[in-house]
């Protein structure tokens, strides 16, 4: 058995009159819903829409101007997020194989050691996005495509009820892409909760059943088809174009 067997997971994500931004300046207005428990959705709309916004604070890295979010039923399930590839450091002096074993700290600990299960899992995961006999290799010298196979792997060893995933496609080869995307889908059936912010449309439409557009405000939400219209990515667009970043603060956010 794989030791990524599929489980039942609580992973419920539910948005009650959300508000989120910086300096009381909302970036996500008044969000209200529920992403399903194993459900795989996509959050798309227009730069500047607050897409990578809410998945910060999903992922509890910024607390909410108003409203909250609650996840899971019971005690907190385990969350692992994926930021932009801008958001992380391909300088720090790190090897594939301990980079791929930090996915292991939620649960051993920042000093826990690595038994002979943990190298195994270890070895599994990267073997699963195909980089077996790049372990050594430093994080520094790997391509765009292969440092997100090794960010991946680090997902596996999560072992997660949610996985959040901040643009994971973005400026990499199809053959990596499509890889991931197999990763991506093997979650769903494990009844894990996936939310990637994406901005290709086709595998949006293609892998992913269920979609949130966003324009600062939420446009629509729901089956795919019936979300990706042109009048709703047109709205959207709209929506953004007639910001106004210079506007007073959100009132609620203020009081």
């Amino acid at each position: 058995m794989s030791l990524f067997a599929a489980k039942r997971r609580s992973g419920a994500i539910r948005f009650e009159d959300l508000t989120l931004g910086y300096d009381r300046h909302p970036a996500v207005h008044h969000l209200d819903g529920e992403i399903a428990a194993g459900s795989l959705t996509a959050v798309v709309g227009p730069n500047g829409a607050g897409k990578s916004t809410l998945l910060k604070a999903i992922a509890g890295a910024l607390s909410p101007l108003d409203g909250r979010i609650r996840i899971g039923t019971g005690e907190k399930p385990r969350i692992a997020y994926l930021p932009q590839a801008a958001d992380i450091d391909r300088a720090f002096p790190i090897a594939v194989y301990d980079l791929v074993a930090m996915g292991l700290w939620g649960r051993s600990g920042l000093f826990g050691g690595i038994g002979r299960k943990q190298q195994a899992a270890i070895g599994e995961a990267i073997a699963a996005v195909g980089l077996t006999g790049f372990e050594r290799r430093a994080i520094g010298t790997l391509s765009g495509g292969q440092m997100q196979r090794a960010l991946f792997a680090r997902l596996l060893l999560q072992d997660a009820a949610i996985i959040l995933l901040d643009e994971p496609f973005t400026a990499i080869d199809a053959r990596t892409t499509a890889d991931l995307l197999d990763l991506v889908r093997r979650w769903h059936a494990e009844e894990r909760t996936v939310v990637a912010v994406l901005h290709d449309m086709e595998v949006v439409r293609r892998v992913f059943p269920e979609t949130l557009l966003i324009a600062r405000e939420p446009i629509a939400w729901g089956e795919t088809a019936s979300v990706l219209t042109p009048e709703n990515l047109l709205e959207a667009r709209r929506m953004i174009e007639a910001f106004d970043p210079h506007a007073a603060v959100c009132e609620k956010a203020a009081a």
